[in-house]
């Protein structure tokens, strides 16, 4: 791809525009390796017990794993592509605070799946994506969700690039612990993954998955490392579309809201974002109740 949508990115002030450098960045310039890396970054919040212990005493991850995946998607298209104050930005946060507020989940938890929306991406590209981000990306991706998360009610959001990237490494350190509702949640997440694809290669697929999570992710899921051909074979492929995608054409028409949702077909046509998400039990349930049903 060409430098169209670079040089307009470095002509932008990443706290005062984030808005624009995102959208540009993940409707543009990444749309795959953000979706990708925006599925293992919520992949990687699951290694957390009291995140997972939550997903599956809810019942909703295993029992509509493709709608509650299709669900956050969206959502998150509908905050970068209109913008998070715009009517229809306003109405996704709506619904996202109207589905956490049904649940008592802590601020640390909420700042720790945050910080995965900014720096998971981050990282994927780096490593995988046609070009390395320009350092007006890495900045913006902080300031959007920075903002995004003030809108949600998140605290003590760090004060900088940096200093979030550093809470989310202590986070992980301190709260990515083995659990039974790890490994499940785990496991409902592979088996999703796999049921993309045709099922003879869906083997094939688990092992790919597995060989992008790191070993501190593997120990807290309880999984195997994949073998290394696997890892090896998986980058390689990686790279080999990076290479692929470089000379084309910039893109000129965003992704976001044009790519395939696979439990809404037809979206956005006859959605609306306050359609999306799971009403879930109410946040006063009595937490018993939450512990019988994820045995």
């Amino acid at each position: 791809m060409s430098g169209y949508w670079l040089r307009r990115i470095a002509r932008c002030d990443p706290e005062r525009d984030h808005q624009e450098i995102y959208r540009i960045s993940i409707g543009f310039e990444f749309p795959w390796d953000y979706q990708r890396a925006l599925e293992f970054a919520l992949f990687r919040t699951y290694c957390v017990p009291s995140i997972s212990h939550l997903l599956a005493a809810t019942g909703e991850f295993e029992q509509r794993p493709q709608k509650r995946y299709d669900d956050t998607a969206v959502l998150m298209a509908e905050l970068a592509e209109h913008g998070y104050d715009s009517p229809r930005g306003r109405e996704a946060l709506s619904t996202i605070n109207r589905m956490h507020g049904r649940y008592r989940i802590s601020n640390d938890d909420m700042r720790y799946v945050l910080s995965t929306f900014v720096y998971d991406p981050v990282d994927w590209i780096d490593e995988f994506g046609w070009r390395r981000l320009h350092e007006n990306e890495r900045q913006a991706a902080y300031f959007y969700f920075r903002e995004v998360g003030r809108r949600m009610g998140i605290k003590d959001i760090p004060g900088d690039f940096d200093a979030f990237r550093e809470f989310k490494d202590a986070y992980e350190e301190a709260n990515f612990v083995p659990s039974p509702d790890n490994h499940r949640i785990g496991r409902y997440t592979v088996d999703l993954f796999c049921s993309w694809f045709p099922k003879p290669v869906r083997p094939a697929v688990a092992l790919g998955v597995r060989s992008l999570l790191d070993d501190r992710m593997l120990a807290a899921f309880g999984f195997g490392p994949a073998p290394a051909w696997a890892g090896h074979a998986v980058q390689a492929g990686l790279r080999a579309r990076a290479a692929l995608v470089r000379p084309l054409p910039p893109r000129r028409k965003s992704k976001l809201l044009h790519s395939k949702v696979r439990s809404y077909p037809g979206y956005p046509t006859g959605y609306s974002p306050s359609d999306l998400g799971a009403a879930g039990p109410p946040a006063d349930i009595d937490p018993a109740l939450l512990r019988r049903r994820s045995r």
